[in-house]
């Protein structure tokens, strides 16, 4: 086999530089030590190395990372998240307000259609008027052919409350301090106004449990011996029985007059439809004077007792026939 003259040149080349350096263990040893450390960067170019700054806690790199580590340091870390507000405590509810005693709708004045001409109602109480109209016209017909009542019912009528009363410090009703929560408690359950239980009280006895009538009538509110029945201890007198008697008397006349309330005021002092000034004084004669039929007392009841008046002071003594007057 032939060589090419050219072949033969570069091997002796090769042989001659071999022979010029000598394989020594520790220059190779540190010849691949300094490729080992050399970087891949292109020759020619100076690779410079970041410093790398500690990434700021809670920042978050998408969804799924985790935030990076916080660096050591005294000072806290800051956040990103922000604490979730207090919530505000609901308002509670306000309680619902006591209900308020029935209002007149006239201005302080009885107004309701008469069939009895003028009502007569003034602000200011007289002799013979009031609020509630004039004592001519709550009596219509008792002069005359007899009694006619203008239909009023118990929510026209124009009052003072009981507390109201009572807290004012002043009037009569002071006397019946002791028995307003009866007058309440039985007013409330017989759907009357206890103003008015108190006024049949003040009326009737002054107030006073022990009174005994001409006829026989007993204690606050003067109930008649027939209604005695069941009484504690056959007392008629004991108030809690007699006012819760008397209330229940009055509210089931009330009803059964169809809400006619002057009808049913007057019932409980004997009066009925029809009645005249005859038959009202009649009993003056007889050996029961006090048995007659006050004819006042519709414009003492209304205009005087309702309005915290005492109808039967002397300064102001309400009504025009005082027919009573001759039982003393």
């Amino acid at each position: 086999m032939k060589v090419s003259s050219a072949i033969l040149s570069v091997l002796a080349t090769v042989l001659a530089v071999s022979a010029s350096n000598p394989h020594d263990n520790r220059a190779l040893i540190g010849r691949h030590s300094r490729i080992s450390a050399r970087s891949s960067a292109p020759v020619g170019k100076v690779v410079k190395r970041k410093r790398c700054k500690p990434r700021p806690t809670g920042i978050h790199n998408g969804p799924g990372s985790s935030p990076a580590p916080a660096p050591s340091s005294t000072k806290a870390p800051s956040t990103s998240v922000k604490a979730a507000p207090t919530p505000k405590p609901e308002p509670k509810p306000e309680p619902a307000p006591a209900p308020a005693p029935p209002k007149s709708n006239n201005n302080g004045l009885l107004n309701v259609k008469s069939n009895c001409g003028n009502i007569g109602a003034t602000r200011q109480i007289t002799h013979t008027s009031g609020p509630n109209g004039g004592i001519d016209w709550l009596n219509c017909g008792v002069t005359g052919g007899g009694w006619t009542p203008p239909f009023i019912k118990v929510s026209d009528v124009v009052s003072v409350s009981l507390s109201g009363a009572i807290n004012s410090g002043k009037g009569p009703f002071l006397a019946c301090s002791k028995f307003v929560h009866l007058f309440e408690q039985y007013g409330g359950q017989f759907g009357i106004p206890p103003i008015m239980l108190a006024s049949f009280a003040m009326q009737e006895s002054s107030c006073n449990p022990n009174t005994v009538g001409g006829g026989g009538e007993q204690g606050l509110m003067q109930i008649t011996k027939d209604k005695c029945g069941g009484a504690p201890g056959g007392n008629c007198r004991d108030p809690d029985f007699n006012i819760r008697t008397g209330a229940k008397f009055f509210a089931d006349t009330l009803n059964g007059n169809g809400g006619d309330l002057l009808l049913s005021i007057g019932s409980y002092n004997g009066w009925r439809k029809g009645l005249t000034v005859g038959q009202a004084t009649a009993a003056a004669r007889s050996s029961c004077c006090r048995c007659q039929n006050n004819l006042d007392y519709l414009h003492q009841f209304l205009n005087g007792w309702m309005q915290n008046i005492n109808a039967y002071d002397s300064s102001l003594r309400l009504g025009k026939f005082f027919n009573l007057d001759v039982c003393n």
